[in-house]
């Protein structure tokens, strides 16, 4: 029976790559000429969006979203959540409605077709070159100038330690979101570890909970409210880890 589970699971998850480069295939004439300049972006993210939820529901998962504050057109975000899944790419796309360019690791450039995209319209870190940070947090600077809205998992990554929850976080998000006054929107994702995790012998249909959490202002705070606020936002989402309000 194991053997049969592990089979099912296998081709399960080789169900996602295909998800995941079909509806690149079909739309690949419009990616093309979206991704050919920054002014296209908000269309490309609306193509984004629509690649993302035809992968959540393709994958067998529905999602159920509690959130009170709504995002106003014309405004730019900080979007932080805990990260623990690839999945978390396509739940905050599904999620959220307005347009933001993620700051996302370079090795994801290695997948083929999607990797393509992924260069032309995410901003790149390289986790292995310490410069690299400095690069990202320039090309975000410029971004939030256009008046995008920007989303960085905090902890830099997924924790190697399958124990941990919730991994410390960086401070970039915190310092770019107070530079530019803008407000931080934590989000907790509950479930896409248990769904969707990283050791291929693993996962299952199922619900993805997702909780927008009250904004965090960042108005008239200087850089030195920096770790403050970093641990503010951490806080907020450790303790929905601990002690879900979505069910």
């Amino acid at each position: 029976m194991r053997f049969l589970k592990n089979i099912a699971i296998a081709v399960w998850r080789i169900w996602f790559y295909v998800l995941l480069v079909v509806p690149i295939i079909i739309m690949l004439p419009i990616l093309i000429v979206f991704t050919s300049s920054e002014r296209f972006y908000p269309q490309f993210f609306f193509c984004a969006r629509i690649w993302a939820k035809f992968i959540i529901f393709g994958m067998g998962f529905y999602r159920k979203v509690v959130g009170r504050q709504k995002l106003e057109k014309g405004y730019s975000y900080m979007f932080v959540a805990n990260h623990c899944s690839i999945i978390d790419i396509m739940l905050m796309l599904s999620t959220i409605n307005h347009p933001f360019v993620f700051v996302g690791k370079k090795e994801l450039v290695k997948i083929p077709i999607f990797g393509f995209f992924y260069k032309r319209t995410c901003i790149l870190v390289d986790r292995k070159n310490p410069q690299s940070r400095q690069a990202v947090f320039n090309e975000a600077q410029r971004r939030l100038k256009q008046g995008n809205s920007i989303c960085i998992f905090p902890e830099g990554g997924v924790p190697d330690d399958e124990s941990i929850v919730l991994d410390e976080f960086k401070e970039g998000a915190f310092k770019l979101a107070i530079d530019h006054q803008i407000p931080i929107v934590p989000l907790t994702f509950h479930d896409t570890k248990k769904r969707f995790s990283y050791t291929f012998f693993s996962g299952s249909p199922g619900k993805l909970r997702v909780k927008i959490h009250d904004f965090i202002s960042t108005k008239g705070k200087t850089q030195q409210d920096r770790k403050a606020l970093k641990l503010e936002n951490r806080k907020v989402i450790l303790q929905e880890l601990n002690n879900p309000t979505v069910t």
